[in-house]
């Protein structure tokens, strides 16, 4: 009998205690959210509940399952195993932690600051530092089972004495990934480009959508992702249309006829831009700025306060203006000229200018006829 209640005591009273520190956890930290609203801290801690279960259940079995008396002959493989799980759920415990006090801090900046480039800024620093952070635990945990290992910990020593030459191997064999790494900690903190940033790499356009230490990725107006190397940030120009502040002004072209009325299509590039929302009021303007032998060259410009909304400055003004000159104006649109041309003065009406005939051979040359006869 007490061969069967010894292990139902130690396996079922650490499960229910377990149960029980976990339940006592999840309300007191239910209760803090309730009381501080304004501090998402004690809401975010609350995803600590599993591995908190998982780190007490794992300890408590560990601690004790030499008095359960279970597969004695096992008993060496089975402690092994417990402390590797007790490690990693400690590792995952202490990432979930870190996770919610870096989570809680921006909430809190965020909502403090209404300075959009500030905010970007903040939030990838705090990306990059929970990635950092989550690294740096995870090797301390991996490294920590290893040296549970007998064979791990006699090999320790060797190990050290060549972790010179390893580094210098390592090294140069991942040049390439560390210059990345190092070009992560560089955009992070030396703010050259944050996440939620209006960008034009390589002629795309996009938003900065995810920043690693390795990679960025910049989503397109039309949804696709470009992943790059943080490193091309670093040693390549790009443009980056949220720096020093997301307004914008867009420009739209016509060419339009010579006879266009320049001056009743100013008005009306005023009453297109009235009626849009997106046009945020700041500035206006259209002018000539080429000519060329058939048309002329017509610039209107308008301002907005991002670039979404000067796009839909562009597409509306553009579509508005040249219904308005088809509907009113046909005369304005380009056209091919096939008039007849104009003499210059004093032109002869037969194509001759007034002097004598040429000749050839003492015979003069009359200028073609045209018509019968």
């Amino acid at each position: 009998m007490e061969n069967v209640l010894r292990p139902l005591i130690v396996v079922g009273g650490s499960l229910v205690l377990t149960l029980l520190v976990g339940w006592i956890a999840d309300l007191l930290l239910k209760r803090a959210d309730q009381r501080h609203q304004g501090v998402p801290l004690w809401g975010l801690l609350r995803r600590c509940r599993l591995p908190l279960q998982m780190v007490m259940c794992t300890a408590l079995l560990r601690g004790s399952y030499d008095q359960a008396e279970i597969a004695v002959d096992h008993s060496a493989a089975i402690g092994q195993i417990l402390t590797l799980v007790l490690i990693g759920s400690t590792a995952w415990l202490v990432v979930r932690i870190a996770t919610a006090i870096v989570d809680s801090s921006y909430s809190r900046y965020a909502n403090a600051h209404r300075d959009p480039a500030r905010v970007r800024r903040v939030r990838t620093q705090v990306t990059l530092i929970q990635r950092v952070v989550s690294a740096i635990v995870g090797v301390v945990a991996v490294a920590a089972m290893l040296l549970t290992f007998p064979a791990m910990r006699a090999a320790g020593a060797s190990l050290l004495a060549s972790a010179g030459i390893l580094g210098i191997v390592a090294g140069v064999a991942a040049q390439s990934t560390l210059s990345n790494m190092f070009a992560g900690l560089q955009i992070a903190f030396g703010d050259m480009v944050r996440i939620g940033d209006t960008v034009v790499v390589d002629g795309e356009w996009g938003t900065v959508d995810e920043i690693t230490l390795t990679f960025l990725t910049v989503r397109t107006w039309d949804e696709r992702r470009i992943t790059m190397p943080v490193s091309y940030f670093t040693s390549q120009p790009f443009e980056n249309w949220s720096r020093g502040g997301v307004q914008m002004t867009g420009t739209v072209f016509f060419h339009v006829d010579h006879s266009a009325p320049v001056e009743e299509m100013r008005d009306k590039l005023r009453d297109i831009l009235r009626e849009c929302p997106a046009w945020d009021g700041r500035d206006y303007g259209l002018a000539v700025t080429d000519t060329t032998p058939n048309t002329i060259e017509v610039r209107a410009l308008a301002t907005a306060k991002d670039a979404d909304d000067i796009w839909t400055v562009r597409v509306t003004v553009r579509e508005q203006m040249i219904r308005w000159l088809t509907a009113h104006h046909p005369y304005a649109l380009p056209r091919v000229n096939t008039a007849d041309a104009i003499l210059p003065p004093n032109a002869h009406p037969n194509g001759n200018d007034g002097r004598p005939p040429r000749t050839t051979r003492g015979r003069a040359v009359e200028p073609p006829r045209t018509g019968r006869g």
